[in-house]
């Protein structure tokens, strides 16, 4: 088993190497961090898609189908029940309002989901913490080495 610098575990390394470990470590956490923010803003921007399509499926929903809807709901309620022609084409126009208000409602529970999601502003945090963990960290204090001449060689924390 090794270390990520490829030295073995539990051996002595350099500062160099220990520096070199926690750059590439660094780095990487970095970047594991952006991927991170990339697959939130993604989801974000999917579920505002999918709010803004079915508002605009709302909108050309009653836009384009009351004509046509109108008329032919209307003379069907007509032939039904042999009501007066006017009172068939008002509710006829109100179940065309009807299915666009399904819409729209689904709409707004998806832009509320998008508006909700801080994923961005999570990863965001977390890397700021992250870095002021990192330099506030000081290394730990090694006990002093006894070398083979019997005196104690003291190592420098910094």
């Amino acid at each position: 088993m090794s270390a990520p610098d490829g030295s073995p575990v539990g051996a002595e390394r350099s500062i160099g190497q220990l520096f070199a470990s926690a750059t590439t470590e660094m780095s990487a956490l970095v970047h594991d961090e952006i991927a991170l923010a990339k697959a939130q803003l993604k989801q974000d921007v999917k579920r505002g898609a999918t709010s803004g399509g079915a508002f605009s499926a709302a909108g050309m929903l009653l836009l384009f189908s009351l004509p046509m809807l109108n008329f032919a709901l209307a003379y069907g309620i007509r032939t039904w029940s042999h009501w007066n022609l006017a009172i068939c084409f008002v509710l006829s126009f109100a179940a065309n309002v009807l299915v666009a208000g399904v819409l729209a409602l689904i709409g707004v529970v998806f832009a509320k989901k998008a508006k909700k999601s801080q994923g961005p502003q999570k990863v965001a945090a977390s890397m700021k913490e992250t870095a002021g963990v990192l330099q506030k960290a000081k290394p730990h204090p090694r006990p002093e080495r006894v070398e083979d001449t019997g005196a104690a060689v003291a190592r420098s924390s910094s």
